[in-house]
């Protein structure tokens, strides 16, 4: 899903899903990819929430 919208460089982003809740965890290099993650995320069909564990490296 989110590999396809956007280059995170070095980061990584570790994606799990449960009844439309997705966690999105691991580390990333600026704050622009966390906020896109999410905003890419949240709009995809299905989704009720998002839960954001990703780190700035």
């Amino acid at each position: 899903m989110l590999c396809n919208e956007f280059s995170l460089g070095s980061g990584r982003i570790n994606v799990e899903t449960f009844k439309g809740v997705v966690q999105l965890s691991g580390f990333v290099g600026a704050q622009a990819d966390i906020d896109r993650a999410i905003q890419v995320t949240r709009s995809v069909k299905g989704v009720n929430s998002v839960k954001n564990n990703m780190r700035l490296k």
